[in-house]
């Protein structure tokens, strides 16, 4: 076995494209073999990106010399696919959501922490330099004391670009679990975890149209809230609140401010790798861009940390960041918000996960390491 981390993509759909091409660019990462339900469709996969071989996903898990499965199945498939390999004796890397039930993903982390696995999931946004140089700013104490928090995802909804936008008008997902994610997870990077929350939710209506592609000016039912406004409290005492909305034709998307004592900081668009970082001190009259330097980053560089961690092992420093618990908490905390909603009432969040340490000064996902 080499020493690169050998890989086996799981699910061939649209989002392999970025993952794929990705990841044929980070030498820490060997990709061996495309699976899908479809087996034409991963050969074409593994034939565009220059994968050696392709075939069924009971043929990616039988593979003795792949040793981390990158699932990007559908987010139903997210949960029995990543049990599969990791009962298969493999490492996952899950696209989001970990699962689409919290006793699931609760027991995947369970799974693979009994047999030594490491697990990730989805987003690894936080991991690019925009959310990484913006964290050093605020550990290094340039907003003072963090206090509060602003989130802002705002659109008219993606029905109108989407060609199938179904699944996200329905349980599982709507703003809430299609966007949160993003900047939950971002949050969490400086916050901590969450402990409760308090929401409402509405929806312009039980239906929309789609307003794009060959089924263009078909109507689809809408079944979860379009628009959510939440406040969460962190185990820290921080306070932080939100808005996402698919129901707002002014689009305001990629908000994350973190006020402090001395100043306030807008990270960059938490669904992205860079961008320059906003800073203002109490009393300025601009505020100040800082750019997050131009370090390659995309989809996938969750997997080069854990490659590298199951390589380094305790000699890597703060092990893998984008872990299953912290994915466990963030759906947790999602469920929890929609709960509130319901029941009209605070909701306590029982999840919790261990410190995320910030990536080391260099990290790089287009050297070799390994």
């Amino acid at each position: 076995m080499s020493d690169r981390v050998a890989v086996g993509v799981i699910g061939a759909g649209k989002i392999s494209d970025q993952y794929l091409g990705n990841m044929a660019q980070y030498p820490d990462l060997d990709v061996r073999f495309v699976a899908d339900l479809f087996p034409d469709r991963a050969q074409a996969q593994a034939d565009q990106y220059g994968v050696p071989d392709s075939g069924t996903v009971e043929e990616a898990l039988a593979r003795d010399d792949i040793e981390l499965i990158v699932n990007l199945t559908i987010p139903v498939a997210h949960a029995p696919v990543a049990q599969a390999a990791i009962d298969s004796g493999k490492h996952v890397w899950n696209e989001k959501p970990i699962a689409t039930e919290r006793q699931a993903a609760a027991d995947l982390v369970a799974r693979a922490d009994a047999a030594g696995l490491l697990l990730g999931t989805a987003p690894d946004t936080f991991l690019g330099p925009g959310l990484q140089v913006a964290r050093q700013m605020i550990e290094r104490g340039d907003i003072g004391r963090p206090l509060t928090a602003s989130i802002v995802f705002q659109s008219a909804g993606p029905h109108r670009w989407h060609p199938n936008p179904d699944f996200l008008y329905q349980p599982g997902g709507g703003p809430l679990f299609d966007m949160a994610p993003y900047y939950l997870t971002a949050l969490a990077q400086v916050f901590g975890p969450i402990i409760r929350v308090a929401a409402l939710g509405s929806s312009s209506g039980p239906t929309r149209v789609i307003g794009a592609g060959p089924r263009a000016g078909e109507v689809i039912e809408v079944s979860v809230p379009t628009h959510v406004s939440a406040l969460y409290e962190f185990a820290n005492g921080l306070k932080a609140q939100a808005v996402f909305s698919f129901d707002s034709a002014l689009q305001r998307v990629g908000v994350l401010e973190i006020s402090g004592t001395d100043a306030t900081i807008a990270p960059p668009d938490p669904n992205y790798f860079t961008g320059d970082i906003r800073i203002i001190t109490a009393g300025a009259e601009e505020e100040q861009l800082i750019p997050a330097g131009d370090r390659p980053a995309g989809r996938g560089i969750g997997a080069v940390d854990m490659a590298r961690a199951i390589r380094g092992g305790a000699s890597y420093a703060g092990g893998h960041r984008a872990t299953g618990a912290l994915a466990l908490h963030i759906l947790d905390v999602m469920f929890a918000t929609a709960e509130s909603i319901d029941s009209a009432s605070f909701v306590s969040v029982e999840s919790r996960f261990d410190p995320v340490p910030a990536l080391p000064d260099g990290w790089d996902p287009s050297e070799r390491t390994v």
